[in-house]
């Protein structure tokens, strides 16, 4: 049986996005690939895909496409909104080929639905007698009930316009919106996680950029609430970690979170990273996987004293990067998007690549660095 999945993910990773479909799943078709989600046709089952970039997946019921940004029926006007309540309409007067097997295919603990509209990744509102007729026809064929408040799951309706460069000079426009059920039952990371937090995928896409292996000793010098160890241990097997922050609410939740690990498998130290010199040997890490922190930036008169010890803090902290780690490390860092990073890394440091994505709606890029020895002045 095959099987259509609409799978969102961090804005800027759909590179490496399609490079772990294709690794993962050997008999797949990556119908779309879109900055920020994925539509993919796969045999395997959803409880057996098994990934950790993704935030959110959903079972694809049926999709409403406008080729070339010419709608189907000249007349009809192509917007968001309009196109999702066409769609709807279809669904309700059973036009189309629609999967009906993911609507009524439920868990048995599953007893409420809700319907989410969503124009660009925007929550949207369509017309009230149209979304109370879709929520009945849902109803009669799902066997469940609407809560609009806290469902056992969502059906959503979603537009998105994709760009596709066809040629050096011309841009075209494919319009769809697709009809769904969201798999992933949870809250968005902004409620979840602490401030200031990673995303565990993000997390995953570190460690993955840093090819880490079970054997590697890793350091995180800015732990935080310790989703980078989270994820190196759980999903890489890494057996021995160093961790080290300043801010004694994180670094406390992160002793709390690993207390159940050897302590030859997990050490944390509470203290500014440079003391991390006096506290672990040097040349003894394999890997940096780290996200420090980004202060705050501008182009103002006043900034330029702040921005100026930013520079200060990176030399100092590609410095003690160069002392801990071995010859031919590598270090993997988050960063916001500008040149102050590169900058401020010595020739040692060789960069093998930069992924620009977006965080919490701010521009960052991950930084893959490889270290070599030799080259330390």
């Amino acid at each position: 049986m095959t099987n259509l999945f609409y799978a969102s993910f961090i804005p800027g990773l759909q590179n490496l996005i399609a490079d772990v479909i294709k690794e993962r799943l050997p008999c797949v078709k990556i119908l779309k690939l879109l900055d920020g989600a994925v539509l993919f046709e796969t045999e395997t089952s959803y409880d057996k895909l098994n990934f950790f970039c993704f935030n959110n997946i959903f079972a694809v019921i049926n999709i409403s496409e406008v080729q070339n940004g010419v709608s189907i029926e000249p007349h009809f006007q192509r917007t968001g909104i309009k196109v999702l309540e066409k769609h709807i309409k279809t669904f309700l007067e059973s036009k189309g080929n629609f999967n009906e097997e993911v609507i009524f295919n439920n868990s048995k603990n599953f007893k409420s639905f809700r319907i989410v509209i969503s124009n660009e990744n925007i929550p949207a509102s369509i017309d009230t007698q149209l979304r109370a007729g879709v929520e009945k026809y849902i109803e009669k064929l799902s066997g469940l009930k609407v809560n609009r408040s806290l469902p056992d799951t969502e059906f959503w309706f979603l537009y998105r316009t994709e760009k596709n460069i066809t040629d050096n000079t011309n841009a075209v426009n494919n319009d769809f919106s697709v009809f769904m059920k969201r798999l992933t039952l949870r809250s968005s990371w902004e409620k979840t996680l602490h401030k200031g937090e990673l995303p565990p995928p993000l997390a995953w896409v570190l460690c993955r950029l840093a090819n880490l292996s079970h054997s590697d000793t890793v350091l995180d010098p800015f732990c935080g609430y310790g989703s980078i160890p989270q994820e190196a241990f759980k999903h890489f097997h890494i057996t021995k970690f160093f961790a080290c922050d300043n801010n004694k609410e994180a670094a406390l939740f992160s002793e709390q979170r690993f207390n159940k690990r050897k302590k030859d498998e997990f050490t944390l130290y509470r203290c500014d990273f440079y003391e991390l010199l006096n506290k672990i040997a040097e040349k003894s890490i394999d890997v940096i996987v780290t996200d420090p922190p980004w202060g705050r930036f501008g182009a103002s008169e006043e900034q330029r004293t702040e921005n100026n010890t930013q520079r200060d803090f990176l030399v100092k902290m590609f410095d003690v990067f160069s002392k801990l780690l071995k010859d031919g490390g590598r270090a993997v860092v988050l960063y916001v998007n500008d040149d102050q990073l590169l900058k401020a890394a010595p020739p040692c440091f060789k960069l093998k690549g930069k992924m620009p994505v977006l965080l919490s709606g701010k521009k960052a890029v991950i930084y893959s660095f490889l270290f070599t020895a030799e080259n330390t002045e």
